[in-house]
């Protein structure tokens, strides 16, 4: 007979990556260990075993779910009737909000996505390129002249909207929903007049 699935499954699942991003974002995933992990958690190592049987597959986990969550909710957001400024501008506030509370998360996908098998990574990699190609589509839809047939215009300009967007829990740790939204205004202004310059 199959084993039941507990009523708070969800819920302590979440709890261990939760956990598990942040010891692994302060410790180092190098470091860090299960052991570290069930008292962060406050459960048993066993009980994390219930759930992933390696210290991998609970990496593979955190950035699976953090990724996967972060594109949809970008790329599901509700632009209809929006121009293109407005679109972009839209999509910039959400990227941040979503980013809020996931500092451990964004660390661990920058510094220990490596640790993972090829497979695995490029599984991941799949919801970031679906993700540049959302904000992406959106620069284009700004200034479809400015970036016609120049491709590497394109991408960088793309990379840099992430790069202004991706540093800022460094510099302003903790910030707010106000906070954030009013530096994607900022972020916006800068990018739009820059896009508008080319």
């Amino acid at each position: 007979m199959a084993r039941t699935i507990a009523k708070d499954h969800d819920q302590k699942r979440a709890q261990i990556l939760k956990s598990a991003a942040k010891v692994f974002a302060v410790s180092g995933y190098d470091r860090a260990s299960m052991t570290q992990l069930a008292r962060e958690c406050g459960i048993s190592k066993a009980n994390i075993y219930h759930y992933y049987d390696s210290k991998e597959a609970v990496l593979f986990a955190v950035l699976d779910t953090y990724l996967r969550d972060l594109r949809d909710r970008v790329c599901t957001i509700d632009l209809d009737g929006c121009g293109p400024e407005d679109r972009l501008r839209r999509i910039i506030n959400e990227i941040l909000l979503a980013y809020q509370g996931a500092d451990h998360e964004h660390q661990v996908q920058i510094g220990a996505m490596g640790a993972l098998a090829e497979e695995q990574q490029e599984h991941l990699r799949s919801y970031q390129r679906e993700l540049v190609q959302f904000v992406s589509q959106a620069i284009k839809a700004v200034a479809p002249d400015a970036f016609d047939g120049d491709a590497a215009r394109l991408r960088g300009t793309t990379m840099s909207v992430f790069g202004m967007l991706n540093w800022y829990y460094m510099w302003n740790s903790g910030a707010g929903a106000a906070a954030r939204s009013q530096y994607a205004e900022l972020a916006a202004d800068l990018i739009l007049k820059g896009i508008k310059g080319l």
